[in-house]
């Protein structure tokens, strides 16, 4: 599975190795207590529904970017620091990735999974 961004039909590849958090566990435990994430690597969340959903950086050594995804539209981008990072927004997919791996995306554009 590969996370390709498609802002103007250009589908850039944002990561080829791509995870995902299909399990409660999976998705509370997330990237915590690794302590590197690969460049071309992507951790999904993926929901039923959109809502208001929360990220947490405790026990997570590396600063990620975090992308907030509503219905395949980016609807926000942020990179939280290790240990005290929190953020929460609206999405019925959530993306990690390295810091640095979401420079570019902007809301509004498209983002999407592929097989």
């Amino acid at each position: 599975m590969r996370l390709v961004y498609d802002p103007d039909g250009s589908r850039t590849p944002l990561a080829t190795e791509v995870e995902t958090a299909d399990s409660l566990l999976q998705q509370t435990r997330g990237l915590m207590f690794r302590r590197s994430v690969p460049d071309d690597y992507a951790l999904a969340f993926r929901f039923d529904k959109p809502k208001t959903r929360d990220i947490h950086m405790l026990f997570v050594f590396t600063p990620l970017d975090v992308i907030w995804v509503e219905d395949g539209t980016v609807t926000r981008v942020e990179t939280l620091r290790p240990w005290l990072g929190y953020a929460r927004s609206r999405a019925d997919l959530i993306l990690e990735l390295p810091a640095g791996g979401a420079d570019g995306v902007e809301t509004g554009a498209e983002i999407r999974l592929e097989d």
